[in-house]
């Protein structure tokens, strides 16, 4: 028999990571970053429409009588679309943000069938998205930490620089350069992730018998987290903020950060 929830996980692995590949093109303009996306999109779609025709030719059943079954063929439109899309035009704004509602409506899918048709396998799919959540949101913050470590590097050297102090220290530091290009680069590799993980977050929440608080603590710190981080890149790709200004607001950003992971996450009872 075959393991549908194996395939259910690498459906929204290889979405995650393709996201994932479509931000960083969208930040960078990286056209390998773009390619690896689309390839491992095209891998969704394939997946995706395998289901689809066993649903139709197998078990002769279009997938749009009931509301989940609705969300899949969303989806796979979606997926259709954004395919289309990259490879006709250059619409990165538009092929990220589609792939993002894309991604949440296939999880509110998945999650939901595995509750109703998988049963054993699917709560233990439930549960496995909640440790994916918690594991890529640590996982974003371990990125953000090395961003504001740079930054801090960079306004030691940018201090040192200043006043003259040539000695072993400052060549140790690294260059300037390098060290902000480094900040930013965790910075984009960060807020994909956090940003999966909260989508996660939102869906376990609704799927599982706990009650969710939108109005919990550590969720809208959480969503405050990723607009601060988004402002970042706002600032550093379209107002072309670099050096000390941004390594400032990225030291203030990782400040909100830990006031969210440790004040907020002791007042939150929902995640607590």
């Amino acid at each position: 028999m075959l393991d549908f929830k194996w395939v259910y996980e690498l459906i929204l692995l290889l979405y995650g990571l393709s996201i994932i590949g479509y931000f960083i093109d969208f930040v960078q303009t990286n056209r390998k970053a773009n390619q690896i996306a689309f390839w491992l999109l095209s891998m969704v779609w394939g997946l995706q429409t395998f289901f689809l025709l066993t649903q139709i030719l197998v078990e002769d059943n279009l997938p749009v009588m009931t509301v989940y079954d609705g969300l899949y063929f969303y989806t796979w439109i979606l997926v259709t679309f954004s395919l289309i899309i990259n490879r006709l035009f250059r619409v990165d704004f538009l092929v990220f943000f589609t792939n993002v509602v894309g991604f949440l409506v296939m999880l509110i899918h998945l999650t939901t069938r595995a509750q109703t048709s998988l049963q054993d396998q699917g709560v233990n799919l439930v549960n496995e998205m909640l440790i994916i959540h918690i594991s890529l949101a640590i996982l974003s913050y371990g990125f953000f930490t090395l961003s504001f470590i740079f930054s801090m590097m960079y306004l030691l050297q940018y201090r040192l620089l200043k006043r003259k102090k040539w000695n072993a220290k400052l060549f140790r530091l690294g260059d300037l350069t390098k060290l902000d290009h480094f900040s930013y680069i965790a910075v984009i590799l960060g807020v994909p992730l956090l940003l999966i993980a909260i989508i996660l977050g939102v869906t376990w929440g609704y799927v599982s018998p706990d009650v969710f608080y939108w109005y919990d603590s550590k969720t809208l710190g959480s969503f405050l987290v990723l607009i601060v981080y988004i402002i970042y890149l706002i600032l550093r790709v379209v107002k072309g903020y670099q050096g000390r200004a941004i390594s400032i607001f990225n030291s203030a950003a990782f400040l909100f950060l830990l006031i969210n992971f440790f004040l907020f996450g002791s007042l939150s009872n929902f995640h607590f």
